[in-house]
């Protein structure tokens, strides 16, 4: 089979954007979206350098380094898969300690945006307040060595110091994270960061930085052996990293950029006021349909999340809990019909090329269950509905956080905070509000009676019925 390669000449282009956080998904999104706008013949001031502030970055730019930085994209139709080789990205920056190399790169004027898949965690947000955790004990190491910072908001600012002190205009700071008002969250960690060490810099990066939200949208599983022998087939037996997604992709953007941006919208990008709007449908339906379905079926033994739509039990909870109470929650957004979405959302889950694990999809629950799952619970309390089929989602959680399937094997840690986690949940299954009351996950829901009652109605039946029975009890049928 052929693979597509990049149809223009490379060496044309040249350095726009820095990006920090190569894995999967920014390969197999904002990188197409780049592959896509070079071919049309310009923006080639645009081009990405790879960045990573984690030891294990390392892994991917050697990969990516002995292959001149192009990443192999499969395309996983249910009617064919296609590859293509996608060259957006020119050079991948040393990864060190202290973020040398990175911040001497973004404080080159030709950077004009930084952008960031850094994972819900990575914005220090505390879930019970919703707001920047300034006493998270990374942020705390890099306000008192802002010259050697640790975290990518700490090399952002030190980048910014220096450009500012040159005279130079800021950078954009772009979020292609999957978090609610994620350029609002990037601007939090950058500002408030930067206030605990030089009040005067976090002033001027308020008044001149540039920090849009966005939605982004494409599943892009884990990397494995059945990813790499695939792209095998395609004759690329040779790349470690290929990157597996499904056809479809979004990204929706506020036009606000402090120096430039490329011509994205010729890409397919869609600019407009009403990315809330956009970002809300997709966080609460689709990430949080990952979730509704992610538990059941890891409790239950399967491994997938096209095997979990296969379930009939499973698929018609995800249905039920998307029509009665996320629809009602949402509020549409531009040209978007929910209806014909959330029918969209259950095809691309059932998409068996895709062979999406539950366990990526359970993964860090303390930090998605308060952004993909919580609020709604919230929404829906406000207009006077109790929600028992996401209460019940989030009770799921919980009995997965106890570390034992039903078939009796043990679940693998699966959060940066499992321990703490399966020590609640196994207290929660004589006291449901050992679970609602960690405040750094619910905050003051698991104060409301309405809420408590219903997830120990919740825990109790998944411990006493099995998961099965307790979702069937849920939709309706016996």
């Amino acid at each position: 089979m052929s693979v597509a390669q990049p149809r223009y000449d490379r060496r044309q282009l040249s350095p726009g954007i820095v990006h920090i956080g190569v894995g999967n998904f920014h390969r197999a999104h904002m990188a197409v979206y780049l592959d896509d706008l070079f071919a049309l013949g310009g923006d080639r001031d645009w081009a990405i350098l790879g960045a990573g502030v984690r030891p294990a970055d390392t892994a991917m730019r050697d990969a990516l380094k002995a292959q001149d930085c192009l990443s192999t994209v499969i395309e996983l139709d249910p009617e064919g898969k296609s590859a293509r080789r996608v060259g957006a990205m020119i050079d991948f920056l040393e990864v060190d300690p202290g973020n040398g190399p990175l911040i001497a790169a973004m404080s080159r004027p030709e950077i004009r945006i930084v952008s960031l898949t850094v994972t819900e965690g990575g914005y220090f947000i505390d879930p019970a307040t919703g707001r920047f955790d300034s006493r998270a004990a990374e942020i705390v190491a890099d306000s008192g060595n802002p010259d050697r910072p640790a975290t990518a908001f700490g090399a952002i600012i030190a980048a910014l110091r220096i450009r500012r002190d040159a005279g130079a205009a800021p950078f954009t700071v772009l979020s292609c994270d999957n978090l609610p008002g994620n350029g609002d969250a990037a601007r939090a960690a950058t500002v408030g960061l930067a206030r605990l060490s030089d009040p005067d810099l976090a002033g001027w990066i308020e008044t001149h930085g540039a920090f849009p939200n966005g939605m982004v949208d494409r599943i892009a599983p884990a990397t494995g052996p059945r990813e790499r022998a695939m792209a095998a087939t395609f004759g690329l037996a040779d790349d470690p990293v290929p990157v597996t997604c499904e056809p479809y992709r979004q990204w929706v953007l506020e036009d606000r950029f402090a120096a430039g941006r490329p011509a994205l919208e010729k890409a397919g990008v869609t600019f407009t006021r009403h990315v809330h709007e956009f970002e809300a449908m997709k966080i609460r339906m689709l990430n949080g349909g990952h979730a509704i379905i992610a538990y059941p079926g890891a409790l239950r033994g399967i491994a997938y999340g096209h095997e979990a739509m296969a379930d009939r039990s499973i698929a018609a909870f995800l249905d039920k809990v998307e029509t009665d109470e996320i629809l009602p929650i949402v509020p549409p957004a531009p040209g978007q019909d929910l209806t014909a979405y959330k029918t969209l959302i259950l095809q691309r889950f059932a998409n068996p090329e895709i062979a999406d694990t539950l366990k990526r999809l359970c993964h860090d629950g303390s930090n998605r269950q308060p952004k993909f799952i919580i609020p709604s619970i919230r929404d829906n309390l406000a207009r006077g509905v109790v929600p028992k089929g996401l209460i019940l989602a989030s009770a799921l959680w919980c009995r997965y956080c106890y570390g034992i399937d039903e078939r009796g094997q043990e679940i693998e840690p699966n959060d940066p905070d499992w321990e703490v986690l399966t020590a609640a949940a196994r207290e929660a299954r004589a006291d449901p509000a050992r679970w609602t009351g960690m405040r750094t996950i619910y905050g003051d829901l698991g104060d409301d009676p309405a809420f408590a009652a219903a997830f120990a109605e919740a825990l109790d039946a998944l411990w006493r019925d099995g998961v099965d029975a307790t979702l069937l009890h849920y939709i309706g049928r016996s």
